[in-house]
């Protein structure tokens, strides 16, 4: 038994797409080769890997067969970036939320910019709400989002979904009860952690006061360790200077979903940088 990474590629690109459609779009290709290359890649493990109904989900060989794509595909991408095209040349404009690129993503920037050195990265930091504006008029390639649900946007790729935690300096905050107005260091409107802690708030009958609002990451934290008030926020985001606070009264919060946005090119400099956000951000 052969597969081919070409193959490969496809299946991945249905199994993060749920559709032949978006997947032919994302890999270049018509929708019909897609779906030859599936029916290819099922008569050749000899089991059915996608089931075909009104919403495409993976079957359990699928889910199996998944875990083994991604690894081998990466080893392929790695071999590729190593070998045959540190010769990458060209300008991407990234676009992600602050604290994405002060937490989680500095490492990887910093990897793809010595592997692919004549490749500008342009980097830009905003909310979720003005990174879709701008994406949608064309000023960016690829975009990292926050949502309060699973992407269904069209060129979206959902990347992990994790809960979402009160966090503060409990030694420094008062004791809550259901009487207590809660104080709140929030990012401005449009934010999905500030629509979900208001949102989560008012549903249990808790009254609130913003104690502080920043747009920015390191800002909103500060202000947490001087013991400002609570904020929301995802629990990889989490600082080690401060604690989830678990107090029985406080409501639960909803879970936060990562969307990738990228728009519709076949340019080996952005395939690169997707295929080195995405192993981050899934690992």
């Amino acid at each position: 038994m052969s597969i081919d990474t070409v193959t490969l590629q496809c299946f991945l690109a249905v199994a993060d797409t749920a559709s032949f459609t978006k997947a032919a779009e994302r890999v270049c290709r018509t929708q019909s080769a897609v779906s030859q290359q599936i029916a290819k890649l099922e008569n050749l493990v000899e089991k059915p890997l996608i089931n075909r109904g009104r919403e495409l989900t993976l079957t359990t060989e699928g889910e199996i067969f998944l875990g083994y794509a991604r690894k081998i595909f990466e080893l392929h991408r790695e071999l590729l970036d190593r070998f045959k095209e540190p010769d990458l040349k060209g300008e991407i404009k990234f676009g992600l939320p602050e604290d994405f690129a002060s937490v989680v993503l500095s490492d990887v920037l910093v990897d793809f910019s010595r592997l692919h050195p004549r490749v500008i990265l342009n980097v830009e930091c905003d909310l979720t709400f003005n990174l879709f504006e701008q994406f949608k008029k064309g000023k960016f390639d690829i975009i990292l989002v926050k949502m309060s649900c699973p992407s269904t946007l069209d060129h979206g790729i959902n990347v992990w979904s994790e809960p979402v935690e009160w966090i503060g300096k409990s030694s420094l905050l008062p004791i809550f009860n259901k009487n207590s107005v809660i104080p709140l260091v929030l990012s401005p409107q449009p934010c999905v952690y500030r629509e979900n802690a208001i949102e989560s708030l008012e549903k249990a009958g808790f009254k609130w006061r913003l104690a502080y609002s920043s747009p920015s990451y390191a800002g909103k934290m500060a202000a947490v360790k001087a013991g400002l008030g609570l904020t929301a926020i995802q629990r990889t985001m989490i600082p080690d200077y401060l604690e989830r606070i678990e107090h029985s009264c406080l409501p639960k919060l909803n879970g936060i979903h990562i969307s990738m946005l990228k728009k519709n090119s076949c340019n080996k400099a952005i395939e690169s940088l997707e295929y080195f956000l995405m192993k981050k951000l899934r690992h």
